[in-house]
């Protein structure tokens, strides 16, 4: 039913129902503006914890080996939880959430603790005069199956909250991190530190 009244009554009306439909769209633009920032500013401080773990880590291994080169091999296997990270959200079509990456920082401390496996054994067996290379090879035998144990023990736990609408994130990162990460440490740390330090001896050869 249309208005009936005077062109000023109507022009009037046509006025404040301009004003009530601006003043509804500032209040959401608003509204929309506050909840963007939130994963922004989210993000940005996940950032900076995962920085400052990193900075800690790397502190706490220079003063378990004596050398400031030793622990970036040692951190090297971080990045390659990514891998099994992405591909994990990717098959359950989850977004990367907060959770997400309280799960990748949380990651760090294992595949450090693995990485930091091999390496002190490789600088024990060393010291006792094996060459190098043979060095690498008992280091895979002998310390994966810690590493897998560690590595199993958390996925399990994991895996009974991958269904879970909160911490779902958190669980694939935890899951697909820890597979992927598991299975190319002790594949990446050996063949970066032969690289390294290679001593040109082979593997019968004594020192």
């Amino acid at each position: 039913v249309g208005f009936q009244g005077t062109g000023r009554e109507r022009r009037a009306l046509e006025a404040a129902s301009c004003l009530a439909e601006l003043q509804q769209r500032g209040v959401v633009a608003h509204e929309a503006g506050v909840a963007d920032h939130g994963p922004v500013h989210e993000r940005r401080d996940m950032g900076l914890a995962f920085g400052a773990a990193m900075v800690g880590i790397y502190l706490l291994v220079v003063a378990q080996f004596g050398s400031f080169k030793l622990p970036l091999l040692i951190l090297v296997p971080v990045p390659l939880t990514l891998i099994g990270i992405v591909l994990g959200h990717w098959i359950f079509g989850a977004p990367f959430t907060a959770t997400s990456m309280i799960g990748f920082i949380a990651l760090a401390g294992i595949i450090v603790r693995n990485s930091i496996l091999l390496v002190d054994f490789i600088r024990q067996r060393q010291r006792s005069g094996a060459t190098l290379r043979q060095c690498l090879l008992e280091a895979g035998m002998v310390r994966f199956k810690p590493i897998f144990l560690t590595a199993a023990a958390a996925m399990i736990g994991a895996a009974f909250i991958l269904l879970d609408p909160i911490f779902q994130g958190l669980a694939i990162s935890l899951l697909f991190g820890l597979a992927s990460s598991t299975a190319l440490t002790v594949l990446v740390i050996p063949a970066i530190y032969v690289v390294l330090r290679d001593d040109g001896r082979g593997f019968g050869q004594q020192p």
